[in-house]
């Protein structure tokens, strides 16, 4: 069967599979102030990073409509794969499930199309798209990926360690005497998805610190990774990026690991500097 795999734009894909005619990505729309930025291949990151620093206002997102879903459905393939970001986050999945719904009425269901929550974002939701297209070319049919990529995916950890905490500030998360402690302490917020969710698991003073307690954070709660990828998604940080991997690769052998620098979504919440592993 022909398959096609639909990702909205907070999904980090590599060079490699932008060019792979079996994805597509949908873009989010980026408001800052006054300007407004579609999260495609004309998203210039540094101008971005820019202008959300310059700006009193938190930046914002909309998710893609119901009808850029559905359009997206066309064409020749029999199964399509939704990815998006967590139901939690976003209004994408909703989106998403509506275009699902909104094409079926008028089609049919002779298609078959499922939409997945990532409960996730960036280098998580690649890294389902990327379990999808391996189960695809495995031969799988449409209810052995749904089920076995549901069962990778709740068993996927995601971290993020943040550098800038402005945009924590500006949407109200870190207020008052807390946003100003953080930033004279030089308070690292050590973050992680639980099934969607985002919750605060520990925080450290200094960057390095941060890290180093992300990545045995994460280590703790991995099984099996010579089975695994490991995704890593930075904010304008390669050197980072290429350290953060440098320790995980010091403590396990992973069945492969990628480094990707963040679209345009995961520039707005992570912020310059930010740095999410996903697993």
């Amino acid at each position: 069967m022909v398959y096609k795999i639909i990702a909205d734009s907070c999904c980090d894909l590599t060079a490699k599979y932008r060019k792979d005619p079996h994805f597509q990505i949908i873009p989010l729309t980026l408001q800052v102030g006054s300007h407004s930025f579609i999260d495609d291949e004309t998203f210039d990151q540094k101008e971005y990073i820019r202008l959300v620093a310059e700006s009193p206002e938190c930046a914002r997102t909309a998710c893609p409509s119901p009808e850029a879903y559905m359009k997206a459905f066309e064409g020749e393939a029999d199964m399509v794969f939704i990815v998006t970001l967590s139901q939690h986050l976003s209004g994408s999945y909703n989106s998403a499930v509506l275009g699902k719904t909104l094409y079926e009425e008028e089609h049919g269901t002779e298609k078959k199309i499922h939409v997945f929550s990532s409960d996730s974002a960036c280098c998580g939701e690649s890294l389902i798209a990327f379990k999808i297209q391996e189960l695809a070319e495995a031969g799988a049919s449409f209810e052995q990926i749904v089920a076995r990529v549901n069962e990778f995916r709740d068993h996927m950890q995601t971290y993020f360690v943040l550098e800038d905490l402005d945009t924590l500030k500006k949407n109200g998360r870190l207020t008052g005497l807390a946003a100003i402690l953080a930033s004279a302490l030089n308070i690292k917020p050590i973050m992680a998805g639980d099934h969607g969710v985002i919750v605060k698991v520990d925080q450290c003073r200094g960057i390095q610190k941060a890290l180093k307690q992300m990545v045995e954070h994460f280590m703790a709660g991995c099984r099996n990774p010579e089975s695994r990828t490991l995704g890593i998604t930075h904010v304008n940080c390669p050197e980072r990026a290429e350290q953060v991997k440098k320790m995980f690769l010091s403590q396990a052998r992973f069945k492969n690991v990628y480094v990707v620098d963040a679209a345009g979504v995961s520039t707005t919440y992570a912020n310059n500097g930010g740095i999410v592993v996903c697993a």
